[in-house]
């Protein structure tokens, strides 16, 4: 599977990601798991979102 998560959106999703699985743990609401999501696909640098979309935010595509 070919990597459509660009630098910016990686590190955002991950700093989502830890915040909100952060928030679940403290006593915040457990819906808050899902952070789990962001955080994975982040780490992964691939969304299937964006796949089924057919849409990237790495700088250059072709490099990939």
């Amino acid at each position: 599977m070919q990597k459509n998560v660009g630098k910016i959106d990686k590190i955002l999703r991950i700093i989502l990601g830890i915040a909100l699985i952060i928030y679940a743990i403290y006593g915040g609401a457990l819906w808050a798991l899902i952070g789990i999501v962001p955080l994975v696909t982040g780490l992964m640098g691939r969304c299937p979102v964006y796949k089924i979309f057919n849409c990237s935010s790495c700088e250059n595509r072709n490099k990939l």
